[in-house]
Parts: structure tokens; C-alpha cells; sequence
């Protein structure tokens, strides 16, 4: 279990900052030798105070090497800790904004997110906002004497189709007019408000439309909405970012990284942790549970829409080895330029 980082003497939070940044910079193993030249101490009193920050759980040395890499745990320390987010350089600002002006919502969200990657050298992430689906027609044919094939097409001209239970006795003349309700009281309305306006007419009376009748219905709504509630719109770009000379000495991590970013379910599950906060949320290594088997991190900040709820969330997935101090404003001013988009 780590101390919180005012625990340390000034001594210890020196040494401890100075081994992780060089670990962030350039990958290896930290060694006393490395470090003599920045601090005013003998290599033998810096050994001594790694050597204390291992017991504390900050630092660790990999097999038998004499240098020191930061732990999952010290590398939370030093970015809650040490670390202070601040505005991306005005280059990477400009380069953020400029894929914003004049496109598409889903261009936009595209276009910044391989922006984002391409300035992190990290795969780039974002969760688009769903777009509500307007009903335009659903109707109901019998496939069996129980069973009926619920056919849905949306005012976007979407089609799909769902197998819904079908009470006992059920005519076809009976789809034919429930068909022609929803055409007539529903149509144009998202699947959300045609469930509330099915509902407060059947309490008000206000159709000659029976209890069957009003569950087939409410069961074809509800298929659609707890489908589309589930299905993530993600958007994943640069990829290829993760493979870089440094990768060729971990290719197993790298190649799990890459096995782990085809579950885009579980991506935006992910993502999904990162709505209730004002800011960025990183997630180091095995703090979360999809990534925990590569050991990569995830930089992760909601963006609003007009009304000021969160809408989406855009980060980047990468190894643990990022320069946080760089990535955490970039991702930071990506969400924030994705909100005044979104206005």
C-alpha cells in the first residue's frame, strides 16, 4: 500500500519524480548512476532512498536489472500528485480545433479523433452521442402461431427486425390495424415517446385499441429501445500509433492492446466511467479490468451538448508509459472544443 505523496520527504519525492520521468521518457530502467547528475547525492544515497521508495510500493526493479521503473500505484501518485493539467501547446490547440469547423457532427467526432491520436501517438477514442431513432412504421407479420416477426423502419429509412411473443388467437387483420395506430398516433415520434403516448392513451381511453394489442406494440418498442441503449457508438482511430520501435521488445503487450481494442462493447463501457466527472479520468494499468492483461492506460473526458448534459466521452488508450503531463491537456482541450462544437 503507497503513502500519499506529502508522506515523503523532500529528499524522496526528488528521487521519485526524477525516476519516473526519466521512465516516461525514454521506457528503461532508472539507475542510480542516471539520476547523480540532478540531485546533490552520492549513487550509493540514491540506491538507499529507491531502495525505500520500493518498500513504500512506488518503484519496483524488473528481473534482475539494478534500475528502478515506477509501479502501477506510483505512477497514480505521481499523476494525482505531482502532476498539473494545463493547455496544450497553441500548435496542438489549433490542430485540435481545425477538424471541428465546417463538418459533421460524425465528421467532426472522426476527423478529432485522429487528430487526437496522431498529436499522442496513442489510439484515439471517442463515444458519440446516440442519435435517437424517430419511428416512421412498425408492423407485425405472424410467423407462427406464437411468435411475430416485428418490422421496424425508422424516418432515417432504417429497417430492422425482431421475433416478439404474439398472444393466442391473434389475427392478421389485427396486426393490419395495430399497423395502422402506430402509423396514425405514433409515427414521427422517438421510440422513447411513442412508449409514453402508448401508455397515456390506453390509461385515458382515448383509442379502441385492446390490452393484445397495446403489449404487442409496447413489446416491439421496448425490443428496439433496450437494443439501441446497448449498442455503443464508438469511434476507434490510429491504432497502428501502438506499434513503434519501442514496441519490438513487448509485442505480447501490444498485440493484447490490439486483441483488447476489437471489444468495442467493452470500450464504452469503459469510456462510460469517465461521464460523471468535470475533467479528465485516467485509468492506469489493472485499475481497469479490460486492459489490466496489457498494462496500458486510458485518458478519458466527457463533452457536453447545448443543454449542458454530457453527451459522449473522448480519450486515448495507450501504454503506461505516456507522458501524462502532455496527453492529459491534449485530451482535455479536445473535449472542451468537442463541447463548444456541440453549441
Amino acid at each position: 500500500m503507497s503513502e500519499p505523496i506529502g508522506d515523503l520527504s523532500n529528499r524522496m519525492r526528488d528521487i521519485f519524480r526524477l525516476v519516473v520521468e526519466a521512465y516516461l521518457d525514454r521506457g528503461q530502467p532508472v539507475g542510480s548512476k542516471a539520476l547523480a547528475g540532478s540531485v546533490s547525492l552520492s549513487p550509493a544515497s540514491i540506491r538507499g532512498v529507491m531502495q525505500e521508495l520500493e518498500e513504500r510500493g512506488l518503484l519496483t526493479h524488473p528481473h534482475t536489472s539494478a534500475g528502478r521503473i515506477p509501479t502501477e500505484i506510483g505512477l497514480r501518485l505521481f499523476v494525482d500528485g505531482i502532476m498539473h493539467s494545463s493547455l496544450p501547446p497553441a500548435r496542438e490547440r489549433q490542430a485540435i480545433e481545425a477538424q471541428l469547423k465546417d463538418r459533421s457532427i460524425e465528421d467532426a467526432l472522426e476527423a478529432a479523433t485522429a487528430t487526437l491520436s496522431g498529436l499522442s501517438a496513442c489510439a484515439g477514442v471517442v463515444l458519440a452521442p446516440k442519435n435517437e431513432l424517430r419511428l416512421k412504421q412498425l408492423s407485425f407479420v405472424p410467423i407462427a402461431a406464437d411468435r411475430a416477426l416485428a418490422v421496424l423502419v425508422g424516418m432515417d429509412g432504417s429497417v430492422e427486425n425482431r421475433v416478439v411473443p404474439l398472444a393466442p388467437g391473434t389475427s392478421p387483420i389485427a396486426l393490419h390495424e395495430i399497423g395502422n395506430y402506430i402509423t396514425a398516433r405514433l409515427s414521427g415520434l422517438t421510440l422513447g415517446e411513442a412508449q409514453l403516448r402508448l401508455r397515456a392513451e390506453i390509461a385515458e381511453r382515448r383509442e379502441a385499441i385492446d390490452a393484445a394489442a397495446a403489449e404487442l406494440i409496447a413489446a416491439g418498442l421496448a425490443a428496439w429501445s433496450e437494443d439501441l441503449d446497448q449498442r455503443p457508438v464508438l469511434i476507434v482511430r490510429g491504432q497502428a500509433n501502438l506499434i513503434d520501435e519501442s514496441a519490438a521488445a513487448d509485442l505480447e503487450r501490444v498485440r493484447r492492446l490490439l486483441d483488447e481494442l476489437e471489444d468495442r462493447q467493452e470500450i464504452a463501457r469503459l469510456l462510460d466511467g469517465a461521464r460523471d466527472g468535470e475533467g479528465c479520468r485516467i485509468f492506469i494499468g489493472s485499475e481497469n479490468r479490460m486492459f489490466a492483461l496489457s498494462g496500458s492506460s486510458v485518458i478519458a473526458a466527457p463533452y457536453r451538448g447545448s443543454d449542458g448534459q454530457v453527451v459522449g466521452v473522448v480519450g486515448v488508450i495507450g501504454p503506461t508509459r505516456l507522458n501524462y503531463a502532455r496527453v492529459v491537456p491534449m485530451v482535455d482541450f479536445t473535449a472542451q472544443a468537442l463541447t463548444r462544437y456541440m453549441r
